[in-house]
């Protein structure tokens, strides 16, 4: 007795496309937790200055830039100081940098560290005088950003 073997004919399964949706919003809420837009304007104009042994500091909530450089509009060749988004004096450093502290977390607090992104012609009287304001406001840790005399282009933290 001779058996034949039938072949049965296979379907493919349709795709069940049921949880797409919640796939597609949990990464999209994950993006939105993680993702940190920048929400400083810049109102100065400035050029890196090129600096040799950089470390990259990186963005961190423990991080406070002070921009220094012409307005971006061109409106004068005077130096400004930029304190979040807006142009201030020397003397109103002490109070933003109380008030970036005050917004931290305690350990954050203890880890602050201040950016000066500085265009490279600043003149050394107004750097020492932005210094002299963070030694009054007690913010000691200061880095300055500039590039990487080895590889041009990458905007680093001394």
């Amino acid at each position: 007795m001779r058996h034949s073997i039938r072949r049965r004919e296979h379907e493919v399964p349709e795709l069940n496309m049921a949880a797409l949706p919640d796939l597609i919003f949990t990464v999209l809420f994950f993006f939105m937790i993680v993702t940190h837009m920048r929400d400083v304007e810049k109102r100065v104009s400035y050029e890196i200055p090129v600096g040799q042994k950089m470390e990259q500091v990186g963005h961190q909530k423990n991080v406070v830039y002070i921009y220094i450089g012409k307005p971006a509009d061109g409106s004068s060749d005077n130096y400004q100081i930029q304190l979040g988004d807006r142009v201030a004096t020397v003397a109103e450093i002490p109070a933003y940098i109380k008030e970036e502290v005050r917004q931290m977390s305690e350990e954050d607090k203890e880890r602050l560290t201040v950016c000066i992104r500085a265009d490279r012609g600043t003149p050394m009287g107004l750097l020492g005088a932005v210094k002299q304001q963070l030694r009054d406001a007690h913010a000691l840790n200061v880095a300055y950003s500039g590039l990487n005399g080895n590889e041009t282009g990458n905007d680093m933290t001394k």
